[in-house]
């Protein structure tokens, strides 16, 4: 199935000159690019891209209290309180520097995309991801800088969140309609 998502190059991927090497990746799959840009994200555009949902922030605190029991650490800080602080560290983030928004379009492109990209944490992404391959953060490391995770892009999760984030970075006419030579021999 055809579809479209949203990749976003971090400002550490920006800093650290990994933008060549993560579009190489994305073209290399047979993925195409039908849109990209630079940008420094401000406040209300990182508090668009990572919107103030009770639900996921309760998701993201249940994740973590699960995490901090294995490890035997205590909190007294509820599932919101935890997802807060989070999406604050996310927002803070995502305007620490420049980005790169880019449209991915192909085959089952949001599922393709998530696997390129890798597992959330770093260390325990796939070797051959851009996170397993370029970053080496963890979630011990961010929560005891108080910061989030240094994990290089952001990839949408399903179509309903690829569709919202799109429209948060670019308008329809920026997103543009072509062929890549090779498209028949990949479809």
């Amino acid at each position: 199935m055809m579809e479209q998502t949203l990749l976003l190059v971090k400002p550490d991927g920006v800093y650290r000159a990994l933008i060549g090497k993560i579009i190489s990746k994305i073209e290399d799959s047979g993925l195409k690019i039908v849109a990209m840009k630079m940008v420094l994200p401000n406040d209300a555009i990182a508090k668009m891209q990572y919107i103030e949902d009770k639900e996921w922030m309760e998701s993201v605190g249940n994740k973590t209290l699960s995490t901090f029991r294995e490890k035997g650490i205590e909190t007294k800080e509820t599932p919101l309180q935890i997802g807060k602080r989070v999406h604050s560290y996310l927002t803070d983030y995502l305007t620490s520097g420049p980005i790169v928004a880019i449209v991915v379009e192909g085959n089952e492109a949001i599922s393709v995309i998530r696997k390129i990209v890798g597992a959330t944490e770093p260390r325990k992404a796939e070797p051959s991801s851009i996170r397993g391959q370029y970053a080496i953060d963890s979630y011990d490391i961010a929560d005891k800088k108080q910061r989030a995770v240094r994990n290089l892009v952001h990839a949408s999760e399903d179509k309903k969140t690829a569709e919202r984030e799109i429209s948060v970075w670019f308008k329809p006419g920026e997103i543009i309609k072509y062929r890549r030579l090779d498209e028949d021999a990949i479809y």
